[in-house]
């Protein structure tokens, strides 16, 4: 993995480490270093844009949550929490070779089964869809782009 493919996400200081011979990429999120994976580099970047320019609190933000789906164990690769850690957002990540794809969206909307959150949003670092779920009328919204932090928590 080189770290300097480029994405469609602003750039930042992104910390790069080699540990115990592997590379690795600070995750602020979890507080630690990461396996630095194609994926982890969108992942790390993305955060980032959702916390420098869209107004996320990185607190509210949970990278790799758990659940448990039909009795098997998942993980979700971001949640946004609303300030009474109820789930708003899932995040699901791919590589940037990844295209996103019906199956893509599939996966994320099999994890929100168990969180049942308002906005479902993948990228691949190259390309971002967001939607917004309408439970009452059983449909969903494509979004021109990732809302602000502060629109995502409106009731």
């Amino acid at each position: 993995m080189q770290d300097n493919v480029s994405l469609n996400l602003p750039s930042f200081a992104v910390k790069v480490s080699v540990r115990e011979g592997k590379r690795t990429v600070f995750d602020p999120v979890r507080g630690k270093y990461v396996a630095l994976t194609p994926e982890e580099w969108v992942r790390q970047h993305f955060v980032h844009y959702m916390i420098a320019e869209k107004g996320y609190p990185k607190g509210l933000l949970a990278n790799e949550v758990s659940i448990t789906l039909n009795g098997t164990a998942k993980r979700c690769d971001t949640v946004v929490y609303n300030r009474f850690l109820e789930p708003l957002m899932i995040v699901e990540y791919k590589a940037p070779a990844v295209e996103i794809t019906g199956r893509v969206f599939d996966q994320i909307v099999r994890y929100n089964m168990a969180l049942q959150v308002k906005y479902l949003t993948v990228s691949n670092g190259m390309s971002h869809f967001c939607c917004l779920i309408d439970y009452a009328d059983g449909t969903y919204t494509f979004l021109p782009e990732l809302p602000a932090y502060a629109v995502v928590c409106l009731p």
